[in-house]
């Protein structure tokens, strides 16, 4: 009878040990042992790793440059170039030569003629090569006439022209020959200024022309730079009398 009471006496006294144990005083001790772990762990995590950056030696900051623009966008468009007149005389003449002359109100160099008489003779073959003037038809001894104002440049007997005359307009920019004359009108000499209808001489024969079609062999060279009248460029003269042309 003394043994079971034994037994169940210390089963009842280690039971009620493990319940004090495990209920009331390890709770008590794990919960101290959390709160002082916690402040530490919170502390290790709410302090972020230091930045190696934060501690470097601020440098001056690097310009970084701008991309190079590419060749389409640096280039300004270029504007239109103003027409260069062609010193050729294979190549047809500018309509720039005309609106000038035209400016000047030239007359036809020989009295009484006419726009509606005149001939295109500018193409014409002349032995082979081209003709590059006007030939106006007359009367021998008809007044030629200064076509506009302008200073005399030379009086000359060319073997192919005959009398001949060149006169300079006062621009320089042109120059205005007549050939085949019969004679020069008094007082014709280099230098002396004519105005516009001045007589400078008359329709002849002389040079290469046949004696039975007397006739003013007249055109107009454009001057270069250094004024040399033969080797201007010529211009067809025949646009600016005749009506309906203008070429």
């Amino acid at each position: 009878m003394k043994l079971p009471l034994f037994v169940l006496g210390f089963l009842t006294g280690t039971l009620a040990t493990y319940l004090i144990l495990t209920r009331f005083w390890w709770p008590d001790v794990r919960l101290d042992a959390a709160r002082a772990a916690r402040p530490v762990a919170a502390i290790a995590t709410a302090t972020p790793s230091p930045d190696p950056a934060a501690f470097a030696t601020p440098q001056a900051a690097t310009a970084v440059p701008e991309p190079s623009p590419s060749p389409l966008t640096s280039q300004a468009t270029p504007s239109p170039a103003p027409p260069v007149e062609v010193r050729s005389a294979d190549l047809p003449i500018l309509q720039t030569d005309l609106e000038r002359l035209r400016a000047r109100n030239l007359m036809i160099p020989v009295q009484g003629i006419e726009g509606k008489t005149l001939r295109d003779t500018f193409m014409d073959d002349r032995g082979g090569r081209r003709h590059e003037a006007m030939d106006i038809m007359a009367a021998r001894n008809t007044p030629v006439l200064a076509a506009g104002d302008g200073r005399v440049e030379k009086v000359f007997m060319s073997k192919a022209g005959g009398l001949t005359l060149y006169q300079f307009d006062p621009q320089n920019e042109y120059c205005y020959y007549y050939a085949h004359l019969d004679g020069y009108a008094p007082g014709i000499e280099p230098g002396k200024v004519l105005r516009k209808g001045d007589v400078i001489g008359y329709v002849g024969s002389t040079g290469n022309a046949s004696p039975a079609a007397p006739h003013l062999h007249f055109s107009i060279f454009r001057l270069g730079p250094d004024r040399r009248w033969w080797e201007g460029t010529p211009v067809n003269v025949h646009p600016l009398w005749s009506p309906g042309t203008d070429r």
